[in-house]
This record gives C-alpha cells, structure tokens and sequence, in this order.
C-alpha cells in the first residue's frame, strides 16, 4: 500500500459519511480526494502513524514541486524582492496565510484559495494547532491582528496568519487601515518572534474584493516605512501575472 492510500484509508476511517467511496486508480483523482478529506476534517489529533506518513508524503511532494530559497533571489530594492510562484515552496522564515476569521483554514474541498493550499500542503497539524489558539482565544480573529504557528510541511520556519479586510462595495478609509494593520501586525510578529525574513501574500485580494493596485501601493508603503526601523527581509510573493506587473511597477526605486 503506498502512503496516499494509507493516509487517505485512515481519513475515511474516521468519518461516518464514507462508505461507498472507493479509492481512485489515478495518482491526481486519488490526491483530490486526499485534499478533500483533509479539507472537512476537524481541528483535532491524529495517530503518529498517519503524522509520519504525512510527514513523509508532504515533504516528498513538496520537493517534487521545487523548492526555492530567499538565498537564492535577487532584491529589487534594499532587503525587498519580489517573486512569482508557489509560496508552499518557498524557503524563508515564515510566510503569510490570508486566513478568514475563524482562523482555522478553508473548509472547502480543494478550494484554490492560498489558506487552502497552506494548510493542505502544513498538513493537518496546522489546523489542530490553529484551532487550539482559537479555543483560547475564545472569539473569531479581528481583522487587521496576526498569529504565528508553526509550518510543519512547509519549507518555511513558521506561519503568520492574518484576516485582512472584506471590501464590499466602494472602497473606504477604514479598508485601507485595516489592510496596513494586517501587514504592520504580520512584521510586528514576525520581529518579536526574532524571524529574519518573512513572505507576504497579496493579502485581501481575490475574494476578499480589495483592489489589486491600491492593496499594493499599501503593502509596498507599509513595508518600505518598517523597515526604515527594523532590519527585516521581505518577500512579495504573487501568484498571477498581474499582480506581478502591478508591483513590478512600484518596486526598485519607481
């Protein structure tokens, strides 16, 4: 039985819902359902036997996809660089989840959203972990506030989560104060926790509704403005092309 089949037998073992779900043949379909099953499950523990299979599969499957190291990128400006690609396989300190309020990851089977994919790619760890800050907290996370957890599966050192802002409608004031606080509160975290480096996210975009180009004049003020005061590496990291050309055009002195 190969890793996937044994993680995903053990997955359905601990649901009621399952019966009748075969396992697929295809490698892709059966990492769907992998995903899935991952996605729904609660924030709760689970047998060392199915973690260090995890452990194993994840980091395989990580390294298959390429890891790459901040050490190994050029800066656009003075301890900034900016980056397009993947950022579950990005090597650095810690790397920014735009997470939604109840701070536990995406609940929506393989959902294309960046709190899905880190915390498919952590492993189910992340989301035990994230649901015990909750449990203590005892309230859902304020927008604009950050928490740290570990990275488990990621090639990063650690997770800041974040809840930037949901801008319904015309865009106010308050979006872009709440946008500036998740990224200060993310730095801020990220310093005390003495992290050299950390990677953000386009925090607040896509489903979120901020605009892209003012949620990137944002981020690019707000970091050039903390770093005057701390000695902190920053990755911008983009997914689409777009975004790209957008921060493209406000980095590197423009």
């Amino acid at each position: 039985m190969s890793k996937l089949d044994f993680l995903i037998n053990y997955l359905l073992s601990e649901r009621k819902d399952t019966e009748g779900i075969r396992i697929p043949d295809d490698n892709a379909d059966k990492f769907r359902l992998y995903r899935s099953l991952v996605n729904i499950r609660p924030a709760v523990k689970a047998d060392d036997s199915f973690l260090q299979a995890e452990d194993e599969y994840l980091t395989a499957l990580t390294e298959s996809k390429g890891i790459t190291d901040i050490a190994d990128l050029t800066p656009v400006e003075d301890g900034i660089y900016l980056w397009q690609g993947d950022i579950t396989t990005l090597r650095c300190g810690a790397i920014v989840n735009a997470a939604n309020s109840g701070m536990t990851g995406c609940w929506q089977p393989c959902h294309s959203c960046i709190d899905n994919c880190i915390h498919t790619f952590a492993g189910v760890r992340l989301r035990y972990e994230c649901g015990l800050l909750m449990k203590k907290q005892g309230h859902e996370e304020p927008t604009g506030q950050a928490k740290i957890t570990k990275a488990y599966n990621l090639p990063c050192g650690y997770v800041i989560h974040t809840v930037g802002p949901i801008v319904q409608g015309r865009l106010n004031e308050e979006h872009c104060r709440l946008l500036e606080s998740s990224y200060k509160s993310c730095l801020d975290v990220a310093v005390q926790n003495g992290i050299g480096s950390i990677a953000f996210c386009c925090i607040s975009t896509g489903v979120f509704g901020f605009p892209q180009k003012e949620a990137a004049e944002i981020a690019v003020r707000t970091v050039r403005e903390y770093r005057q005061k701390h000695d902190i590496q920053v990755i911008f990291n983009v997914f689409r092309e777009d975004d790209y050309e957008i921060y493209k055009g406000l980095l590197g002195g423009n």
